[in-house]
């Protein structure tokens, strides 16, 4: 058996998420019942990591295994004819076995959309707000987020993680056009994390909160000190990091570009 990593983009206004769930439409289970078809033969995938309902990826990696496989650029193409159009494929390729999509991802970047405007091009994929915030109070609690590597007060409850300490290395907002656009980058994130720290950011923003009190909420290791969580529309996986070098199988990587 040979693994291949497949990179993919999907938006996820239609889907109850990455991981399958019993009679809910998942981007998973769509993804792997095109495999099986396709290659004649039960597939599983295993996914960088989970997104939750509604949530978008434009940066995603799964694996699977495979024995005999030799052609993924062809695969590639029949994979995007076949699949809705909402999840693309940009490539599969070989990587050593033991390499693994989810565990072997050193960072995750997200970012969260938000306009005070109506965007009818932009509907499901950014939330309105309907107040101005203030960016550069935004990115100075931003920037207090980043002292900081236990984000219990951001973790939804109930959840069983063995840890809530992540290690923040960028936390930042731009305005781009119509748009204010949170970017987070972490080794790991907790679940709901990136939303409700987006809601908190907004309310120092909206001047609702203060730098001191988002500290206060931060010290405090507790969910319910902190903002509201933010719809999952305006919520992207943006990139995943992998030490490629280590995992990709060059030799046959090399032979299929060659092909």
């Amino acid at each position: 058996m040979e693994r291949y990593f497949i990179h993919l983009a999907y938006n996820g206004a239609n889907y109850n998420g990455w991981q399958t769930q019993p009679e809910l439409p998942t981007v998973q289970e769509t993804l792997e019942k095109a495999l099986s078809t396709l290659l004649r033969q039960p597939i599983a995938v295993v996914g960088c990591g989970r997104t939750d309902t509604g949530v978008h990826a434009s940066d995603f990696y799964a694996h699977f295994d495979l024995k005999d496989f030799k052609d993924p650029k062809e695969l590639t193409f029949k994979l995007n004819s076949f699949l809705p159009p909402d999840i693309a494929i940009f490539a599969i390729f070989p990587v050593a076995d033991n390499a693994h999509a989810r565990f072997d991802a050193t960072a995750r970047t997200y970012q969260y959309h938000v306009s005070d405007r109506r965007l009818p091009f932009r509907q499901g994929q950014y939330c309105r707000i309907y107040f101005k915030p203030d960016i550069e109070r935004m990115n100075e609690a931003a920037q207090v987020l980043m002292e900081y590597e236990d984000f219990t007060s951001f973790a939804k409850l109930h959840t069983q993680v063995k840890t809530n300490i992540c290690h923040l290395t960028e936390a930042r907002w731009d305005r781009v056009g119509e748009e204010w656009i949170f970017t987070i980058r972490s080794n790991r994130f907790l679940r709901n994390m990136v939303r409700s720290v987006t809601g908190t950011l907004l309310d120092v923003g909206r001047g609702k909160l203060s730098i001191e009190g988002l500290r206060e909420i931060i010290e405090k290791k507790d969910r319910c000190a902190a903002g509201v969580s933010m719809p999952a529309c305006g919520l992207f996986l943006t990139k995943v990091d992998y030490p490629l070098d280590e995992l990709v199988n060059l030799e046959n990587l090399e032979q299929l570009d060659r092909e």
